[in-house]
């Protein structure tokens, strides 16, 4: 179970502490204490990246966060409510889908979603929908 090449080297090059693991057909890779900005319940959670087999050229779907995040007045975040347990802990789901022809398959990368789950993240505290 490891990633792909680029996978790896955006992890080294950003000092990412990570785990990889398996959970059934996925390989999970968790992001331990990833920086959220402010406007959020926490100032770093760790964000849980579920790939499919097929990944890089099928997109991740979702993401997940452990601890549950809201907004710092205690507002939920919309498409945030279910939890679910993976790899042996609880995680909060954040229901978010790319669109057809969104993922560029042989181009994106795990860097380019995570700066895709960055830029909701900061949209969800400039624009907060409960």
């Amino acid at each position: 179970m490891t990633l792909p090449e680029p996978d790896i080297e955006y992890l080294a090059r950003r000092s990412v502490p990570h785990e990889i693991a398996a959970d059934g057909a996925m390989t999970c890779l968790v992001l331990q204490g990833w920086a959220l900005p402010q406007g959020l319940s926490q100032t770093s959670a760790d964000l849980l990246v579920r790939l499919q087999p097929g990944y890089p050229d099928l997109a991740p779907d979702m993401w997940w966060f452990s601890p549950e995040l809201f907004l710092e007045d205690g507002r939920r975040i919309q498409a945030t409510e279910v939890m679910e347990n993976h790899l042996g802990r609880t995680w909060q789901r954040w229901s978010r889908h790319l669109e057809p022809g969104q993922w560029r398959s042989g181009i994106d990368s795990l860097e380019s979603y995570v700066t895709l789950i960055d830029r909701e993240l900061e949209r969800c505290v400039m624009e907060p929908v409960s």
